[in-house]
C-alpha cells in the first residue's frame, strides 16, 4: 500500500474513532440520536441511539484537523470525515432493517460502507485504481477490527467489535 493510501487509511481510522473518543471524552454532550427516535415503516428505529449529531459534527471536524497535520486542505479531511459518517448511518440503516440491535456486530456491513464511501469521495482527487480502494478498505476491516479489541480492553468501548 503507497503512502497516499496509508494516509488515507489513517484518516478514516480516525473520522471512525472520533466518535468512539467523543462519547468518552464529551460524555452526554451531544448524544442526541441523529433519528430523533423515529421508526421506519417496519417498525424498527431509523439508525438507534448509537448513532448521534456528536459524533456525525465532530468526526469531520476531527478528520479535518487530521488532514491539517497530515499537510493537506483541511476539507479534504471534512469530505473524508463526512464520507465516513454517511457509510456509518448508512450501514446501520441496513442493520436495523436486517433486524440487527444497536451497535451489535455485523462484520463487512459495519467496516465497508465507512471505508467505501470517503475513498469514493475522493478518489479523482487522488487517482486512486479500484485496487487501490479495495486494499485500503481491506486494510480498513483488519485495523478497525484490531483497535476495537484494544478500545475495549482500555475501557473505552462496551464490546470488543
Amino acid at each position: 500500500m503507497a503512502s497516499v493510501e496509508l494516509q488515507l487509511l489513517l484518516l478514516i481510522l480516525i473520522a471512525n474513532g472520533a466518535p468512539i473518543i467523543a462519547a468518552v471524552v464529551c460524555g452526554d454532550w451531544g448524544a442526541r440520536p441523529v433519528d430523533g427516535g423515529r421508526r421506519w415503516a417496519d417498525g424498527r428505529r431509523l439508525l438507534g441511539d448509537a448513532k448521534t449529531w456528536r459524533g456525525v459534527a465532530l468526526a469531520p471536524l476531527a478528520t479535518g484537523l487530521g488532514a491539517v497535520l497530515l499537510d493537506w486542505p483541511a476539507m479534504l479531511g471534512v469530505v473524508i470525515g463526512g464520507g465516513a459518517m454517511l457509510g456509518d448511518l448508512l450501514s446501520s440503516f441496513v442493520k436495523r432493517r436486517l433486524g440487527v440491535p444497536t451497535s451489535g456486530m455485523s462484520l463487512g456491513l459495519d467496516q465497508i460502507p465507512e471505508a467505501l464511501l470517503p475513498l469514493l469521495a475522493v478518489a479523482d482527487a487522488f487517482a486512486l485504481s479500484w485496487p487501490d480502494i479495495v486494499a485500503t478498505v481491506a486494510g480498513f476491516i483488519v485495523l478497525e477490527l484490531a483497535l476495537s479489541r484494544v478500545l475495549y480492553r482500555f475501557g473505552i468501548r462496551d464490546r470488543p467489535y
